[in-house]
């Protein structure tokens, strides 16, 4: 199995979220089948505001559903596989990684593409790169 390591991009991106979560995403790149990369880690509120008016009323696709992300408090993370936006597979991958190393480490996560956890991606369950503590 592939043995990679976070670039400096993804550390910088993780500076400020929770230590925890930050643990998970550690192992979870020791583990991964895919590489990836932290691509947001802690958002201030103008840059949700900015994420919210996209698609709203700037151009762009909608890609945030609320103005109280947990991006705010630092207790969430993008990962972007290198394999791109558009392999449901990697981010599948990824997602199995962030699983393995939450359990190991006895941290509880909620992954974006599947919120209830039920493993049936349903309306609404598609936020492939964001993980985040759950309550």
């Amino acid at each position: 199995m592939p043995n990679f390591r976070l670039g400096q991009r993804s550390e910088s991106n993780l500076v400020g979220v929770n230590p925890e979560l930050v643990k998970v995403v550690r192992r979870a790149i020791e583990i991964t089948p895919v590489d990836f990369t932290v691509i947001e880690g802690v958002r201030t509120k103008a840059r949700q505001q900015e994420l919210w008016d996209q698609g709203r009323t700037k151009p762009g696709k909608i890609v945030t559903w609320t103005m109280r992300s947990k991006h705010i408090e630092g207790k969430a993370v993008d990962l972007l596989p290198v394999t791109g936006w558009d392999n449901l597979e990697s981010f599948k991958s990824v997602s199995k990684a962030m699983f393995q190393a939450a359990n190991e480490l006895g941290v509880k996560i909620v992954w974006g593409a599947d919120w209830n956890g039920n493993s049936v991606q349903e309306k609404g369950e598609n936020d492939s790169p964001h993980f985040e503590l759950s309550a």
